[in-house]
Protein backbone atom coordinates (compact mmCIF):
# COMPACT_ATOMS: atom_id res chain seq x y z
CA UNK A 1 0.00 0.00 0.00
CA UNK A 2 1.25 3.44 -0.80
CA UNK A 3 2.70 5.03 2.46
CA UNK A 4 0.32 7.95 1.62
CA UNK A 5 -2.68 5.51 2.26
CA UNK A 6 -1.44 3.52 5.37
CA UNK A 7 -2.17 6.45 7.69
CA UNK A 8 -5.91 7.23 5.76
CA UNK A 9 -6.99 3.52 6.57
CA UNK A 10 -5.48 3.20 9.76
CA UNK A 11 -7.32 6.32 11.17
CA UNK A 12 -10.74 4.98 9.02
CA UNK A 13 -10.61 1.73 10.90
CA UNK A 14 -9.54 3.04 14.14
CA UNK A 15 -12.31 5.95 13.84
CA UNK A 16 -14.69 2.96 12.91
CA UNK A 17 -15.35 3.94 9.79
CA UNK A 18 -16.92 1.28 6.89
CA UNK A 19 -13.96 1.40 4.42
CA UNK A 20 -13.23 -0.38 1.00
CA UNK A 21 -8.71 -0.62 0.36
CA UNK A 22 -8.79 -1.73 -3.55
CA UNK A 23 -5.91 -3.44 -4.89
CA UNK A 24 -5.14 -4.01 -8.35
CA UNK A 25 -3.99 -7.50 -8.35
CA UNK A 26 -3.01 -8.14 -12.03
CA UNK A 27 -2.70 -6.27 -15.31
CA UNK A 28 -1.16 -2.88 -16.21
CA UNK A 29 -0.32 -1.01 -13.11
CA UNK A 30 -0.68 -4.09 -10.82
CA UNK A 31 -0.19 -3.25 -7.19
CA UNK A 32 -2.01 0.34 -7.41
CA UNK A 33 -4.19 0.77 -4.45
CA UNK A 34 -7.13 2.97 -3.66
CA UNK A 35 -9.19 3.75 -0.11
CA UNK A 36 -13.23 4.02 -0.66
CA UNK A 37 -15.45 5.23 1.68
CA UNK A 38 -19.32 5.41 0.37
CA UNK A 39 -18.90 8.65 0.30
CA UNK A 40 -15.56 9.36 -1.12
CA UNK A 41 -12.25 7.77 -2.33
CA UNK A 42 -8.47 8.05 -2.11
CA UNK A 43 -5.74 7.07 -4.52
CA UNK A 44 -6.05 5.80 -8.26
CA UNK A 45 -5.73 2.45 -9.80
CA UNK A 46 -3.83 4.73 -12.63
CA UNK A 47 -6.68 4.94 -14.93
CA UNK A 48 -9.94 7.15 -14.60
CA UNK A 49 -12.11 4.53 -16.56
CA UNK A 50 -10.26 1.65 -14.19
CA UNK A 51 -11.06 4.08 -11.18
CA UNK A 52 -14.65 4.45 -12.02
CA UNK A 53 -15.38 0.94 -12.52
CA UNK A 54 -13.49 0.47 -9.52
CA UNK A 55 -15.81 2.46 -7.01
CA UNK A 56 -18.76 1.04 -8.73
CA UNK A 57 -17.38 -2.39 -7.33
CA UNK A 58 -16.28 -1.16 -4.31
CA UNK A 59 -19.40 0.75 -3.35
CA UNK A 60 -21.28 -3.07 -3.75
CA UNK A 61 -18.79 -4.35 -1.85
CA UNK A 62 -19.45 -1.82 0.77
CA UNK A 63 -23.37 -1.51 0.65
CA UNK A 64 -23.47 -5.52 1.40
CA UNK A 65 -20.49 -5.67 3.96
CA UNK A 66 -18.37 -8.18 1.98
CA UNK A 67 -15.27 -8.50 -0.10
CA UNK A 68 -15.28 -8.40 -4.08
CA UNK A 69 -13.05 -9.77 -6.77
CA UNK A 70 -13.87 -9.18 -9.84
CA UNK A 71 -11.85 -9.17 -13.36
CA UNK A 72 -12.30 -5.65 -16.17
CA UNK A 73 -11.55 -5.75 -20.31
CA UNK A 74 -11.26 -2.73 -21.46
CA UNK A 75 -8.90 -1.93 -24.95
CA UNK A 76 -7.28 -4.86 -24.45
CA UNK A 77 -6.09 -4.89 -21.52
CA UNK A 78 -7.20 -7.50 -18.46
CA UNK A 79 -7.12 -6.13 -14.69
CA UNK A 80 -7.88 -8.50 -11.61
CA UNK A 81 -9.17 -6.59 -8.58
CA UNK A 82 -9.92 -6.62 -5.07
CA UNK A 83 -12.01 -5.23 -2.57
CA UNK A 84 -11.09 -5.78 0.86
CA UNK A 85 -13.38 -4.26 3.50
CA UNK A 86 -13.18 -3.06 6.69
CA UNK A 87 -16.10 -3.26 9.07
CA UNK A 88 -16.74 -1.53 11.89
CA UNK A 89 -17.29 -3.53 15.28
CA UNK A 90 -21.31 -4.49 15.57
CA UNK A 91 -23.01 -2.74 17.79
CA UNK A 92 -26.11 -3.19 19.30
CA UNK A 93 -28.34 0.05 20.75
CA UNK A 94 -31.13 -0.22 23.10
CA UNK A 95 -33.49 2.34 23.59
CA UNK A 96 -35.44 1.62 26.60
CA UNK A 97 -34.13 -0.06 29.73
CA UNK A 98 -37.10 -2.44 29.90
CA UNK A 99 -37.56 -5.80 31.24
CA UNK A 100 -36.58 -7.12 27.42
CA UNK A 101 -33.68 -5.14 27.21
CA UNK A 102 -31.68 -7.45 29.95
CA UNK A 103 -31.79 -10.27 28.13
CA UNK A 104 -31.34 -8.51 24.76
CA UNK A 105 -28.01 -7.28 26.20
CA UNK A 106 -27.09 -11.19 27.05
CA UNK A 107 -28.39 -12.27 23.03
CA UNK A 108 -26.29 -9.33 21.84
CA UNK A 109 -23.20 -9.81 23.71
CA UNK A 110 -23.34 -13.61 22.65
CA UNK A 111 -22.92 -12.60 19.25
CA UNK A 112 -20.05 -10.24 19.73
CA UNK A 113 -22.48 -7.25 19.53
CA UNK A 114 -21.05 -4.06 21.75
CA UNK A 115 -24.06 -3.29 23.75
CA UNK A 116 -25.47 0.17 24.60
CA UNK A 117 -28.45 0.71 26.67
CA UNK A 118 -29.93 4.37 27.02
CA UNK A 119 -32.42 5.37 28.57
CA UNK A 120 -33.71 8.68 30.44
CA UNK A 121 -35.66 7.14 33.30
CA UNK A 122 -33.30 6.49 36.29
CA UNK A 123 -35.79 4.26 37.86
CA UNK A 124 -35.45 1.79 35.18
CA UNK A 125 -31.36 2.78 33.68
CA UNK A 126 -29.67 1.49 36.80
CA UNK A 127 -26.71 -0.45 37.12
CA UNK A 128 -28.32 -3.47 39.09
CA UNK A 129 -30.42 -3.90 35.95
CA UNK A 130 -27.72 -3.62 33.75
CA UNK A 131 -24.39 -4.32 34.92
CA UNK A 132 -23.61 -7.18 32.34
CA UNK A 133 -24.08 -4.05 28.80
CA UNK A 134 -21.24 -2.24 27.89
CA UNK A 135 -22.21 0.94 28.18
CA UNK A 136 -25.51 2.50 30.04
CA UNK A 137 -26.33 6.18 29.45
CA UNK A 138 -29.06 8.54 31.10
CA UNK A 139 -30.50 11.02 29.00
CA UNK A 140 -32.47 11.48 26.46
CA UNK A 141 -31.99 9.16 23.72
CA UNK A 142 -32.46 11.93 20.76
CA UNK A 143 -29.50 13.90 22.48
CA UNK A 144 -27.03 10.83 23.39
CA UNK A 145 -27.65 8.96 19.91
CA UNK A 146 -25.82 11.67 17.82
CA UNK A 147 -22.62 10.98 19.81
CA UNK A 148 -22.74 7.15 19.47
CA UNK A 149 -21.20 6.60 15.79
CA UNK A 150 -24.34 5.44 14.34
CA UNK A 151 -22.63 3.36 11.41
CA UNK A 152 -23.06 0.90 9.02
CA UNK A 153 -22.77 -1.97 11.70
CA UNK A 154 -24.99 -0.22 13.78
CA UNK A 155 -28.70 -1.95 15.02
CA UNK A 156 -30.84 0.33 16.91
CA UNK A 157 -34.16 -0.79 18.62
CA UNK A 158 -36.42 1.49 20.12
CA UNK A 159 -38.45 -0.57 23.33
CA UNK A 160 -40.09 1.84 25.70
CA UNK A 161 -44.11 2.27 23.88
CA UNK A 162 -43.52 6.05 25.03
CA UNK A 163 -43.34 8.32 21.65
CA UNK A 164 -41.39 10.86 23.49
CA UNK A 165 -38.71 8.61 23.87
CA UNK A 166 -38.80 6.38 20.45
CA UNK A 167 -40.03 8.91 18.02
CA UNK A 168 -37.05 11.69 18.09
CA UNK A 169 -34.67 8.39 18.84
CA UNK A 170 -36.09 7.00 15.38
CA UNK A 171 -35.50 10.26 13.21
CA UNK A 172 -31.66 9.99 14.24
CA UNK A 173 -31.19 6.26 13.04
CA UNK A 174 -33.69 7.21 9.80
CA UNK A 175 -31.42 9.89 9.15
CA UNK A 176 -27.90 7.57 9.48
CA UNK A 177 -26.54 4.85 8.21
CA UNK A 178 -27.83 2.01 10.43
CA UNK A 179 -27.70 -1.24 9.49
CA UNK A 180 -31.24 -2.34 10.87
CA UNK A 181 -33.77 -0.08 12.77
CA UNK A 182 -36.57 -1.76 14.85
CA UNK A 183 -39.48 -0.02 16.78
CA UNK A 184 -41.76 -2.40 19.46
CA UNK A 185 -45.10 -2.19 19.28
CA UNK A 186 -48.54 -3.37 17.55
CA UNK A 187 -49.64 -2.58 14.42
CA UNK A 188 -52.17 0.31 15.69
CA UNK A 189 -49.12 1.73 17.34
CA UNK A 190 -46.88 1.82 14.36
CA UNK A 191 -49.11 3.09 12.22
CA UNK A 192 -49.75 6.08 14.86
CA UNK A 193 -45.62 6.47 14.58
CA UNK A 194 -45.56 6.74 11.16
CA UNK A 195 -48.02 9.59 10.98
CA UNK A 196 -46.02 11.52 13.29
CA UNK A 197 -42.34 10.71 12.03
CA UNK A 198 -44.21 12.00 8.80
CA UNK A 199 -45.27 14.95 10.68
CA UNK A 200 -41.59 15.65 11.48
CA UNK A 201 -40.15 15.03 8.02
CA UNK A 202 -39.52 11.76 7.50
CA UNK A 203 -39.69 10.10 4.02
CA UNK A 204 -41.79 6.79 3.02
CA UNK A 205 -38.57 5.15 2.20
CA UNK A 206 -36.99 6.17 5.58
CA UNK A 207 -40.13 4.76 7.41
CA UNK A 208 -39.41 1.50 5.24
CA UNK A 209 -36.38 0.77 6.96
CA UNK A 210 -37.95 0.20 10.17
CA UNK A 211 -39.14 -3.07 11.08
CA UNK A 212 -42.17 -3.37 13.20
CA UNK A 213 -43.89 -4.94 15.17
CA UNK A 214 -40.64 -5.65 15.88
CA UNK A 215 -39.00 -9.63 15.63
CA UNK A 216 -39.70 -12.41 13.92
CA UNK A 217 -43.25 -13.69 14.74
CA UNK A 218 -42.10 -16.66 17.02
CA UNK A 219 -45.43 -16.29 19.42
CA UNK A 220 -43.57 -15.47 22.50
CA UNK A 221 -44.92 -13.07 25.22
CA UNK A 222 -42.20 -13.13 28.14
CA UNK A 223 -39.60 -10.57 27.84
CA UNK A 224 -37.06 -13.34 26.98
CA UNK A 225 -39.06 -14.54 24.50
CA UNK A 226 -39.44 -11.45 22.88
CA UNK A 227 -35.69 -10.56 23.11
CA UNK A 228 -35.04 -13.68 20.86
CA UNK A 229 -37.65 -13.03 18.05
CA UNK A 230 -35.67 -9.48 17.97
CA UNK A 231 -32.20 -10.34 18.21
CA UNK A 232 -32.99 -13.59 15.40
CA UNK A 233 -34.63 -11.18 13.07
CA UNK A 234 -31.60 -9.36 13.40
CA UNK A 235 -29.56 -11.86 12.10
CA UNK A 236 -31.88 -12.54 9.80
CA UNK A 237 -31.50 -9.19 8.30
CA UNK A 238 -27.74 -9.30 8.45
CA UNK A 239 -27.22 -12.48 6.74
CA UNK A 240 -29.63 -11.82 3.94
CA UNK A 241 -28.00 -8.75 3.06
CA UNK A 242 -25.09 -10.60 3.13
CA UNK A 243 -26.20 -13.04 0.47
CA UNK A 244 -27.91 -10.80 -1.21
CA UNK A 245 -23.84 -9.93 -2.54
Amino acid sequence: MPSSLFPLLAEAIQSEQLVARVTLLAGPGAGAEMLVWPERHVGTLGHAALDEEAQRMAGDALAHQQPRRFVLCQNENEWEIFADVFLPPPHLVMVGAVHIAIPLVTFGKALGFRTTVVDARRAFATQERFAHAHRLLIGWPADILPTLNLNESTCLVTLTHDEKLDNPALLVALNSPVRYIGALGSRRTHAARVAALQEEGATDAQIARIHAPIGLDLGGRRPEEIAVAIIAQIVQVTNRQEMMG
